[in-house]
């Protein structure tokens, strides 16, 4: 049987930074980026909410999350496994 296969999705790697809410986590994720003004490397930072579906993921684990359909008005990555 043939696989379905899905377009090209993101990955991200990041730090659990909340747990607080029923199925969702908050996900800091850090990269690094060139300033514009001065050409130096600097760290930038972007929060994303994370579908959680068995609550298992806790505060400063690290994690791989994927892009995926809008769960909810600001939910748009899932959960793909918790690395440590």
């Amino acid at each position: 049987m043939a696989e379905v296969i899905r377009g090209h999705r993101k990955v991200r790697e990041g730090v659990v930074i909340s747990d607080k809410m029923k199925k969702t986590i908050v996900v800091g994720v850090t990269r690094l980026a060139k300033d514009r003004r001065y050409q130096r490397v600097v760290k930038r930072f972007n929060k994303f909410k994370v579908h959680d579906e068995k609550n298992e993921a806790k505060i400063n684990d690290r994690v791989l999350i994927t892009e995926t359909r809008p769960i909810s008005k600001d939910k748009r990555w899932r959960l793909v496994k918790i690395l440590k």
